[in-house]
């Protein structure tokens, strides 16, 4: 399946800061995502951490001052910048950020960004007051004008005990930006994609609600092989405990007739939907204004319908050009999906067997077989949620093509 970081060779800068701990997470977590990761430490970053440090998350040598007068000599940082596909600076310091701006090459780091001609991105982590003077603000738009992509910093509490914007970003959302960033170019460069993710809650009365066991992973999967393809992503979600993808449009929804209306609304200008969220079925008929309490005898509960999404799309004059489906089914899978298909003239659905353990609901692995208006059928291995998606995406660039 794609991964979007498999193989990519990315130079991770270290600067002095407090924040280098975060940086040896973030090189860990590159590293597991697939990445080649060399670090370089500047002398006052290996004060804070060691190189053996990132050694050891990336399986890569560090390299330190030591090593622009090393072996190899002036041509180490050549090697370095010229095969790499992102350069990330995070920490970044408010001198080696001006070092970068005017363009100083007075150790390893700097000489090897002077020799770089890939991408930059850079996670500005400062004490009080540094962030805000108009040098660092200066050197900063000297940087966003040549390209860079600048994450954070946070406001927050910082090593001197001020509470101010400076704190580095977190590491994942450091990693997301970097998603964003290597997948701007992909194979969905300039589509506009809707996915809709998660379980819908259709209220019984101000303190209860009808819902499912879906957890959104899928969806939310799906969301991140889109923007890691360069499409301009919107994901309306049910509730959830997911945090959006970076580089998303995220809406909110909470009730069958609200993902409705937030999918209407964002139709137009659309090339795909991807409808992955489990939309309840039925809704309670009436909606009690106070709680409902126990008796004697339960309640009588009539249910009513809700809207069908993909029905409602199937004949909308702002109907995109691919419009895709789930099937979450325990039973006659195949059949079903394909009624579904027909029905709501789709161009796949995704049929998922969630009659196992280990597929469905609220896991990280899944079992599907895509299925197409022409007849054919796909049975993907058992595997990630995330591989999940990025087969389907990559489907979808190709009906797109056409």
């Amino acid at each position: 399946m794609n991964n979007l970081l498999e193989n990519k060779r990315i130079i991770l800068g270290v600067t002095g800061s407090i924040a280098c701990y975060k940086a040896a997470d973030l090189a860990s977590k590159l590293t597991q995502a697939g990445a080649e990761v060399d670090v370089i430490l500047t002398k006052a970053a290996a004060q804070f951490v060691s190189p053996l440090t990132f050694q050891s998350v990336t399986g890569r040598k560090a390299f330190t001052e030591d090593d622009l007068w090393g072996n190899q000599g002036h041509v180490q940082h050549i090697g370095l910048g010229q095969h790499a596909d992102l350069l990330v600076v995070a920490p970044i310091t408010a001198n080696t950020m001006a070092a970068l701006a005017h363009g100083t090459a007075n150790n390893l780091l700097t000489v090897t960004a002077l020799a770089a001609s890939c991408p930059l991105l850079i996670a500005p982590a400062m004490d009080g007051g540094m962030f805000t003077h108009t040098a660092t603000q200066a050197n900063l738009k000297t940087l966003e004008d040549r390209g860079a992509v600048v994450v954070g910093p946070e406001a927050g509490h910082l090593a001197s005990g001020l509470r101010a914007l400076g704190r580095m970003s977190e590491p994942g959302t450091i990693l997301g930006h970097i998603h964003q960033l290597l997948g701007r170019e992909g194979g969905l460069k300039g589509k506009k994609v809707i996915i809709t993710a998660g379980a819908t809650q259709e209220p019984l009365d101000p303190v209860r609600y009808l819902t499912n066991r879906s957890s959104g992973k899928q969806g939310y999967a799906l969301a991140q092989a889109a923007v890691d393809q360069g499409a301009e992503v919107i994901l309306i979600s049910g509730q959830t405990a997911l945090t959006p993808p970076t580089g998303v449009q995220y809406v909110e929804t909470r009730t069958a007739e609200q993902m409705l209306t937030a999918v209407l609304k964002h139709l137009p200008g659309r090339d795909a939907l991807l409808m992955a969220a489990a939309v309840a079925d039925f809704r309670p008929a009436e909606v009690a204004e106070k709680k409902i309490k126990k008796g004697k005898k339960a309640p009588q509960l009539p249910l009513t319908r809700t809207a069908d999404i993909l029905l409602e799309v199937a004949k909308h004059k702002d109907k995109p050009q691919a419009v895709i489906g789930f099937a979450a089914e325990s039973e006659d899978l195949i059949a079903n999906a394909e009624k579904k298909l027909k029905a709501k003239k789709l161009e796949m659905i995704v049929a998922n067997d969630i009659s196992t353990s280990d597929a469905g609901f609220g896991v990280d692995t899944n079992r599907v077989t895509l299925l197409f208006p022409d007849g054919r059928k796909e049975e993907l291995p058992f595997s990630t949620k995330a591989d999940v998606a990025a087969a389907v995406i990559e489907h979808l660039a190709g009906i797109l093509r056409k």
